[in-house]
């Protein structure tokens, strides 16, 4: 029996998805007064105000949100923590931006304080703009991976994490051979995978940087270890499939070079899939391969623009993604801004509640995590945080004027940025709130 002293409630408008809105008519749930209730961590009941408000204990406080949205914490599919320093930093493209930036700035996190340092101020960021669950990209060293787990578990967070594999073409000081980074990257597995909310993804950098041999023992890890994450990049950028061409002229295709290896499975995340055709679309959905769709990352480096057409015809899953730091937002909303503009330029049209959902339900789907996070249903962790129409003056004028939920989340995602996160929960404690 519950009692009021371990039940936590919460009144505002409540939204939360059942299913993706391209292709149910009755994908979502909005409560205009709405009650979350919270147990232990645990999401007890959402819907109505007037029906569920007699089921709480006696006395239980109820914080009062109204006139501000409660949604399911923001999910970021590709992020990589090691390059929260060098966010907006300019390039002619992904190559030489990693040559010149990337490299010599995961050279540091060799260093166990300053990979500490840099994962706490990350985490503080991605709390600050809603994101409650990320798969995250350490460096190559094992203690990039230890600091940044250490600082998640300690906040009580849900993250996914994992040490990079690469053993050729980078700079020596971050070259792994094939053997070490297998060995290290299982050693990490039996410490952190499935410790408390932590979980551990298998990830090779890119085909470019691994040998065939460090192909062959990550493919090996992924199939040994299959409740694991495989996360890795693909058909970001047509120099770099040019490359993967010369690199493995055997294979049909980029993706084919990771299919090779069995790394297509459920719990494999590819980053960006700008460059598949169709028979790469239709790989990814036969294996429960999911997309992580990069648009900030994608604009800022040139390198394409994501087709959400052809993903959709093929059944891809998959979630929007800021992919920080070629990614130029850490917020969720100003990732959407930029989805919603890739697909007008593709031909195609993302409605808010699309967004929405690809950032909450869906991309915990593409991490088949439902069931677990990414809406308000009884029994899911409490991962949610409250939105604020009213966050800044041209909002709070633009949404005043709007006649429908779909209007009002469309300017969230348009206008929106860190300023609309009034508060950030996960597993039930506030991590985050908005400074008025």
């Amino acid at each position: 029996m519950q009692t009021s002293s371990n039940v936590q409630a919460y009144r505002a408008g409540l939204l939360t998805f059942h299913a993706d809105p391209a292709f149910s008519e009755r994908a979502h749930s909005w409560y205009e007064d709405g009650l979350l209730i919270v147990a232990d961590g645990k999401i007890q009941a959402a819907g109505d105000w007037d029906k569920l408000r007699d089921t709480l204990p006696p006395d239980t406080p109820v914080t009062d949100y109204r006139g501000k949205i409660i949604t399911a914490g923001f999910i970021d599919a590709h992020i990589h923590y090691p390059q929260t320093d060098m966010i907006a930093s300019p390039a002619p493209g992904l190559l030489p931006w990693l040559e010149q930036y990337t490299f010599p700035t995961e050279r540091a996190f060799a260093d166990p304080a300053h990979a500490a340092g840099v994962a706490e101020f990350f985490l503080d960021e991605l709390m600050r703009v809603g994101t409650t669950t990320a798969l995250v990209y350490c460096t190559v060293h094992p203690q990039s991976v230890d600091a940044f787990f250490t600082a998640s578990e300690a906040r009580g967070l849900r993250m996914i994490a994992g040490k990079v594999m690469m053993d050729r073409h980078c700079p020596d000081f971050l070259c792994d051979t094939a053997e070490r980074g297998a060995l290290e990257s299982e050693e990490l597995i039996g410490r952190w995978h499935n410790r408390g909310r932590s979980q551990y993804a298998i990830t090779p950098r890119f085909a470019p940087t691994s040998t065939e041999a460090q192909m062959e023992l990550a493919g090996a890890l992924a199939r040994k270890y299959p409740d694991t994450y495989l996360q890795t990049h693909v058909s970001e950028n047509e120099d770099e499939c040019r490359w993967v061409q010369q690199l493995y002229p055997n294979a049909r295709s980029y993706l084919d070079v990771y299919d090779h290896y069995g790394m297509l499975r459920p719990r494999a995340v590819f980053g960006h899939c700008i460059w598949l055709d169709g028979e790469d679309r239709a790989r990814m959905a036969e294996t429960k391969s999911a997309a992580a769709v990069c648009p900030t990352s994608n604009l800022f480096l040139g390198s394409g623009l994501f087709d959400f057409e052809e993903a959709d015809k093929a059944g891809m899953l998959m979630a929007l993604a800021t992919d920080v730091g070629a990614g130029t937002s850490f917020s969720m909303l100003q990732t959407m801004n930029e989805a919603y503009k890739v697909a007008r330029l593709k031909g195609s049209y993302l409605p808010a509640l699309r967004m929405f959902y690809l950032s909450t339900l869906g991309a915990a789907r593409s991490l088949h995590l439902d069931g677990t996070i990414g809406s308000l249903a009884a029994g899911n962790e409490a991962d949610f945080i409250v939105l604020d129409p009213q966050a800044t003056p041209l909002l709070a004028r633009r949404t005043a004027r709007t006649e429908s939920l779909e209007e009002m989340l469309f300017a969230l995602a348009l206008l929106g940025d860190d300023r609309v996160i009034a508060a950030t929960y996960s597993a039930g404690k506030r991590v985050h709130q908005r400074e008025s």
